[in-house]
């Protein structure tokens, strides 16, 4: 049988998943890597281990499937960056999306620098995610490490360099850098120079249509057939829009993984610059606008694993905890949590904000915090939808997909949350589904993206007394963060000064 290869290079795993040339999902395989954290805000990673997980579930699929794939197609995590050398080697470990350590230098751009004038032509948010706040935290804090840099590197250019020796970067992962003119599709001069770069030392842009052949002999990838197709692809949130059929006006696509996204495709982009939405490229004609928030899955896991006191959970923990709580309504009865444990992106973008339980009362138990919990998620990504739709985003009905679709109680309360009907389209795979779904129009498969057939989607409706009930309790929610600001601030600056006396 003949199938597409879709890699999904993750922040905690690369996948593979087979697609059929009837573009249903055939077989997956799936390799892990760990993140580091060597200073406080930092998120570093290895990114050759990456690279042998890359070589690892490829592999695995050609053994499986007794053949090697007709096209590899590539999605990556946004906002990742290496400092590399000359021949393509990390000088210093990749920084991750969630790295906050070039907080200071986004403050300062947006303060007195150019920042909303780069936000406005790049479509990326100046927050310490962005590339661009990397490459200049690194001028900076790092100037040995700047001076040796021959690029500055996403970790899809990576693994591009590593099967073809050259330097190249695709238009949506650039779309995202922060350095990248987002209409004009070329490097934007006025953000090299706040970073403190040169053109040269990105690498090329391309189409994310863009394909080379596969090599001979690359080791670790050995069993992988010479000449056949591999496109560079696009990112991970982008491909999810593709991948769950949500390219069309009116309808979100949301991703709950470690982190979150509500994304809605369109014909230009859309700003709000109070909350600083996005805007990204899926092609040259399809922009994605939407907003991140850091605390997605990853919130609920840290609830749940302190609160049984274990360093690994169980699916049935999972299924413990989501029991414990169907019976608990809207509000956990008056306990609110404000997600942002490990600060937070859209719409407030703040780096030093944190977690907060309110409301907390001798009556509540471990339930009651967990239900908290994954409301304030919820909460979250409603405050994305509301800032994309203040921006002029129509959303009149949301494709999910993540992890969190298998929990009935959590759909549950994301659409009475939202008020939108849900779509539940694929399970954990709509990033390497894209990439397939991308590679077939690519290479002439297809003469316009195959989308997927979501007639017979599970759907969920938000329950009306429910929707109201969690809007009064919404008013509530967003004032907290405003009226805590300051004093997590203080405590942040507090905390760092503690860490480090000297």
């Amino acid at each position: 049988m003949e199938y597409i290869l879709g890699i999904d290079i993750g922040t905690g795993s690369t996948k593979g998943v087979a697609v059929d040339l009837q573009y249903k999902p055939v077989g997956s395989s799936q390799s892990f890597y760990p993140t580091s954290s060597s200073e406080p805000g930092y998120s570093e990673q290895d990114p050759l281990l990456i690279w042998e997980a890359c070589c690892k579930v490829i592999t695995e699929q050609i053994n499986l499937r007794g053949r090697s794939p007709k096209i590899i197609s590539l999605s990556c995590a946004m906002h990742s960056l290496i400092a590399a050398d000359s021949r393509g080697e990390a000088i210093i470990p990749m920084m991750t999306w969630a790295d906050n350590r070039a907080a200071d230098f986004a403050d300062e751009l947006l303060l007195h620098g150019s920042g909303t004038e780069i936000y406005l032509k790049t479509g990326t948010p100046v927050h310490a995610m962005s590339p661009l706040c990397k490459i200049g935290w690194i001028r900076i804090h790092l100037p040995e490490v700047f001076s040796r840099t021959e690029k500055f590197i996403s970790i899809k250019e990576y693994i591009w360099f590593k099967l073809f020796g050259v330097f190249e970067i695709d238009h949506s992962v650039a779309s995202c850098t922060g350095l990248m003119n987002l209409d004009k599709l070329c490097w934007y001069p006025a953000a090299l120079t706040a970073a403190g770069i040169q053109e040269k030392q990105l690498s090329e842009l391309v189409s994310t249509t863009f394909y080379r052949t596969f090599p001979d002999a690359i080791p670790g990838m050995e069993d992988v057939t010479a000449g056949i197709p591999v496109v560079i692809g696009a990112t991970d949130g982008c491909l999810a829009n593709l991948g769950t059929g949500a390219v069309a006006p009116g309808i979100g696509a949301l991703t709950i993984g470690t982190s979150g996204a509500l994304r809605v495709a369109a014909e230009c982009s859309r700003f709000n610059k109070e909350a600083m939405t996005f805007s990204y490229r899926l092609d040259e004609k399809i922009y994605i606008n939407g907003g991140p928030v850091n605390n997605g899955g990853i919130a609920l896991k840290w609830q749940l694993k302190n609160m049984l006191g274990t360093s690994q959970l169980s699916e049935e923990d999972y299924e413990t905890a989501f029991c414990s709580i169907s019976d608990l309504g809207p509000g956990a009865d008056g306990l609110l949590f404000l997600p942002y444990l490990q600060g937070e992106r859209a719409p407030v973008w703040d780096a030093r904000s944190c977690g907060v339980f309110f409301g907390l009362r001798l009556s509540h138990t471990p339930s009651h915090m967990t239900r908290a919990v994954i409301e304030g998620i919820c909460f979250a990504l409603e405050d994305v939808l509301n800032a994309l739709q203040q921006s002029g985003q129509q959303v009149d009905k949301i494709h999910v997909s993540g992890g969190f679709v298998s929990s009935s109680v959590w759909l549950q309360i994301l659409a009475d949350i939202t008020g939108k009907e849900l779509v539940m389209v694929s399970a954990d795979d709509a990033s390497a589904i894209g990439a397939a779904l991308l590679a077939a129009k690519a290479t002439g498969l297809a003469s316009d993206y195959p989308l997927p057939d979501v007639q017979g989607a599970r759907r969920i409706y938000p329950d009306k007394k429910g929707h109201q009930k969690y809007m009064e309790i919404f008013e509530v929610y967003v004032k907290l963060y405003p009226a805590l600001k300051e004093q997590m601030h203080r405590l942040h600056n507090l905390s760092n000064s503690s860490a480090d006396p000297g």
